[in-house]
């Protein structure tokens, strides 16, 4: 009976995954199925689930038309260095807050958690003021450094959980040896956290490419429009290019898909070891 039972259970969980996963794949799917179609066959009917002839059309286009090449790099250098200088800051900034007592400590955690609460587009406007006087507005540097500043304060409670794990003694021992304490968290601290630096470092890189609100604000220029503000442009008033916007969809995806990919071993290690306190 229990077996029966075991197996029972096991259909019904299996079933519920198989729902799952269609629910996810297949706006996924559908996406690059009709990037794939010919402009005159996406609104065809009956609706083909498998293009008769695949067509290249509507990538073509990006490229010849849209210059969606110059949106990547744009996205991929203003995500590239946000990310990057974001774990950096993030990760001086944890270190401090887990080693150190003083005053303002549960202040500073308080308000970096309550920035979490408070949607970026509020401050759209003063911050747009900000960056006007500061000549930033339209200028790949100006992005950066708001993106810089929006992904430090959850990177950096997630990177002090991290850093709460790890033994007093270990930074001591090395301090024992000679090392001072930046030499003991450069040299011994941050290969034992190198997952956590690659889990915080993918976070902030995907907030920022995937970040739409700020990058339509700041930036008026076709020259350097991110992918998010490229895509939103396929969409006027009275009609939506879905060929092309499907097409720069997974060039979109891609990008992150492969930092996943790559990078998936290091994301459970460093999640799962800033959440469990030892």
């Amino acid at each position: 009976m229990i077996g029966k039972e075991t197996a029972a259970g096991r259909a019904v969980r299996f079933g519920f995954l198989g729902l799952w996963l269609l629910f996810t794949v297949f706006p996924l799917y559908w996406i690059i199925v009709t990037s794939l179609k010919a402009p005159g066959d996406i609104f065809r009917f009956p609706l083909a689930y498998w293009p008769e002839q695949f067509s290249l059309q509507n990538y073509s286009g990006l490229f010849g038309e849209a210059d969606f090449g110059a949106y990547l790099t744009n996205s991929l250098v203003v995500a590239a260095v946000a990310g990057a200088v974001a774990t950096a800051i993030s990760m001086l900034s944890a270190y401090v807050l887990a080693r150190f007592e003083f005053r303002t400590k549960s202040a500073l955690l308080m308000a970096a958690l309550a920035t979490q609460m408070i949607p970026s587009f509020i401050a759209l406007g003063p911050l747009y003021l900000l960056m006007t006087d500061l000549k930033l507005v339209d200028n790949r540097l100006g992005l950066i450094l708001v993106y810089i500043a929006v992904c430090i304060p959850f990177c950096t409670v997630m990177l002090r959980g991290f850093f709460e794990n790890i033994p007093d003694a270990l930074e001591e021992a090395a301090m024992i040896d000679g090392l001072s304490r930046f030499g003991a968290l450069f040299r011994v601290l941050l290969p034992v956290m190198r997952p956590a630096i690659v889990a915080a470092f993918i976070f902030n890189f995907v907030n920022c490419w995937n970040e739409l609100f700020l990058s339509v604000t700041l930036m008026n220029s076709d020259r350097n429009k991110t992918v998010p503000t490229a895509l939103n442009g396929f969409i006027s008033s009275f009609n939506i290019d879905w060929g092309s916007m499907s097409a720069a969809a997974v060039l979109t995806i891609l990008p992150t898909m492969l930092l996943f990919a790559v990078a998936s071993r290091h994301i459970v290690q460093g999640l799962t070891s800033g959440a469990v306190k030892g």
